[in-house]
């Protein structure tokens, strides 16, 4: 039997990502309060956690990546720049599409990530 996948987005899920941008291979921001507890949960449940950024689109940014979750006692099965098919994502810029169209673009338009 397969496991069920759930994927995680690195910035702002995991790392807060509270100081911004600072380049691939820096991530320095507090782990996200909580998240660990997720995610160890999750993998004693028997799930598969995969996290993806477009960080890994470098070469640093993949080892930084695996450094913060090694320096921060976080154990995921995978790291990725693609999103893997998956039970659900975690994002914090993303909007859960409900099938309905008619309030979408306002939807967009008055976006912000929960840490803003």
């Amino acid at each position: 039997m397969r496991k069920k996948t759930v994927v995680f987005d690195f910035d702002g899920v995991i790392h807060s990502y509270t100081s911004g941008w600072k380049g691939a291979g820096i991530a320095q921001d507090p782990v996200v309060p909580g998240i660990q507890k997720v995610i160890k949960i999750l993998r004693e449940k028997g799930y598969e956690v995969v996290v993806v950024s477009a960080r890994c689109s470098y070469a640093e940014g993949i080892e930084a990546i695996k450094q913060y979750l090694e320096d921060n006692d976080i154990i995921v099965d995978r790291v990725t720049k693609e999103k893997p098919p998956a039970i659900c994502y975690i994002d914090d810029r993303a909007i859960c599409f409900d099938g309905n169209t008619k309030d979408l673009v306002e939807k967009i338009k008055k976006f912000k990530p929960w840490n803003r």
